[in-house]
């Protein structure tokens, strides 16, 4: 579409090649597709790699694959990683468990502003229908279809974003799995803080960064629609010193961080 900004859509991915078969499939009905898409792989197995290479084959935009060996979770090193090598001036951040509405990127391409990050919510993919939807490559669901919760979230009306103010503060219902903002704010705050390790905190502290160099939130509200598939929840071992790194974040209204997407520009 006319006036939007080049887009690179990154996910990070880690051995559940099934859960990225239907992301990526998803990628293929979108009614504007970003300019790439770069799968960030966390040192998944050969069978990712095998997956990936036959989608490039009749992949609508260009497919990158951008990996490191698999040393635990280390998903803001590859995501850095990852986003250093974007060409789209607008990054749509997505997880790898993920299934996008068909105008996921046209809203958030559409609603994408300087000055400003755009974050969304999740419908749920119930365990139960977990192999119907695998076996039948499913991509598409709505209010009425069985096996989602929070149906609400379901709902497509953008004009609802007309009401929708901008957030001077972090928001309680930031999810790093539907997220979008520009590389070059990324770049001004370092990208993500690779001294986190393990699961979570990460998304949360690099928007932290976001508002303490004066950027301001928008919420996707009725659009930017996607379904999180279940999964196990991961270990979350080093869950409180990464809330001290965030909590630090805070206090100290820290913008730039050591180890970071400088490391690969």
């Amino acid at each position: 579409m006319k006036g939007l900004p080049t887009s690179t859509l990154v996910t990070p991915t880690y051995n559940w090649p099934q859960a990225l078969e239907l992301l990526l499939l998803s990628i293929t009905k979108q009614t504007v597709l970003p300019d790439e898409v770069i799968v960030a792989d966390d040192g998944s197995t050969e069978e990712t790699t095998k997956l990936i290479e036959e989608f490039q084959k009749n992949f609508p935009v260009p497919l990158h694959h951008v990996r490191h060996e698999d040393i635990g979770n280390r998903k803001p090193m590859i995501m850095n990683k990852a986003i250093a090598k974007a060409k789209g001036d607008y990054i749509i951040e997505i997880d790898g468990d993920i299934i996008m509405h068909k105008n996921f990127v046209e809203d958030h391409l559409k609603f994408a502003k300087k000055g400003h990050y755009l974050f969304g919510s999740r419908s749920s993919i119930q365990k139960s229908i977990l192999n119907d939807i695998f076996k039948n490559k499913t991509t598409s669901f709505h209010f009425f279809s069985k096996g989602i919760t929070k149906r609400a979230r379901t709902i497509h009306f953008p004009f609802y974003m007309n009401f929708m103010k901008s957030v001077e503060k972090r928001s309680s219902k930031l999810r790093g799995c539907n997220m979008s903002f520009w590389k070059s704010d990324f770049i001004k705050v370092n990208g993500f803080n690779e001294s986190l390790v393990g699961w979570g905190i990460d998304d949360s502290e690099l928007i932290q960064r976001f508002h303490n160099i004066g950027l301001h939130g928008r919420r996707l509200k009725f659009c930017g629609l996607v379904f999180h598939i279940y999964h196990k929840e991961q270990p979350k071992n080093h869950i409180h010193i990464n809330q001290e790194i965030e909590d630090r974040t805070v206090r100290e209204k820290i913008t730039f961080i050591d180890k970071g997407v400088n490391q690969y520009l």
